[in-house]
């Protein structure tokens, strides 16, 4: 049995290291929210006093954080505390430049570290079927592969440091886009007379297909497990999603890639949340499309 450090018990990091304590791991936790802690410590968590508290003891350490200053912040202050031999794992998303950061941060202290992003959401936290994108050497990926399958059922070495995060964050750009295209295309069959079942039905075996039509259907009905049954109450957050469109285009950016899209679907999802949708799920975005279609 490994002893595990785990930093950040929200809505991702509670059942990913609940899911690790089910297996049999001795998981070490620690969130600044007390509710959090609670929560953690009824599955199973060890509650501990402090981030650093978590390192000092731990074979590996996993952190589910909201943004890279707060990785790299708990970083810097945990990875001296840390054992020699010890793994790092963060599988928060954040900026490729802060993931690279942290790598090295933890390399100057003989530390082997994995960025290791996922999808899936809170559905696939829960029951430990989330994709792991993994950037790092194949010797800390060998190491890590075994703790991330108790949490995720698809782990994919992406290469070097860093490239989890890559993989990440050109992946939700594809996912945030499409789902524009099929809340358009549903609010265009609405307003020429065709049902939310025809449409499905046609496009769900022809060459639109896509996992936000299949998978999460912006309209009630043909897919019961969609967020549209349920008044869009959030697996993944139009907040989140609006993040993860803002990470693709600063990187973009950084490297002078043409991502026209994605940069206007990060657009369009910074006048839902700005409208105070940031809450609602990130299907939701069906609801904007249907304003911007109405008559003037």
């Amino acid at each position: 049995m490994s002893t595990i450090g785990f930093i950040g018990l929200g809505n991702m990091g509670a059942p990913m290291a609940a899911n690790l304590a089910k297996s049999g791991e001795h998981v070490l936790g620690f969130d600044v929210v007390p509710a959090s802690r609670e929560a953690s410590a009824r599955d199973g968590v060890q509650i501990v006093a402090n981030a650093r508290a978590t390192v000092e003891s731990a074979d590996i350490v996993v952190t589910m954080l909201p943004g890279g200053e707060h990785v790299l912040s708990v970083w810097n202050d945990i990875v001296p505390h840390a054992r020699q031999g010890t793994l790092f794992i963060d599988c928060s998303t954040i900026d490729v430049a802060s993931a690279r950061k942290a790598h090295t941060l933890a390399a100057a202290r003989g530390i082997a570290t994995l960025d290791a992003p996922v999808s899936g959401g809170v559905g696939g936290a829960k029951a430990a079927t989330l994709t792991f994108m993994v950037g790092g050497s194949t010797h800390a990926f060998e190491r890590g592969k075994p703790v991330l399958e108790r949490m995720g059922k698809r782990i994919v070495h992406c290469g070097e440091a860093g490239n989890g995060q890559v993989a990440k964050i050109c992946n939700n750009m594809i996912l945030g886009a499409s789902m524009i295209a099929v809340s358009e295309a549903f609010v265009l069959g609405e307003k020429l007379g065709l049902s939310h079942q025809a449409m499905f039905d046609v496009v769900s075996a022809s060459s639109g297909q896509c996992w936000s039509l299949t998978s999460y259907c912006p309209v009630p009905g043909p897919v019961p497990a969609s967020p549209a049954n349920n008044g869009y109450k959030a697996g993944f957050t139009a907040a989140l999603m609006l993040k993860d469109l803002k990470l693709a285009n600063e990187a973009a950016q950084s490297v002078k890639a043409d991502t026209a899209i994605g940069a206007h679907a990060a657009q369009i999802y910074e006048q839902f949340a700005q409208q105070g949708h940031s809450a609602a799920d990130f299907s939701a975005i069906i609801n904007l499309v249907r304003e911007h279609s109405k008559p003037a």
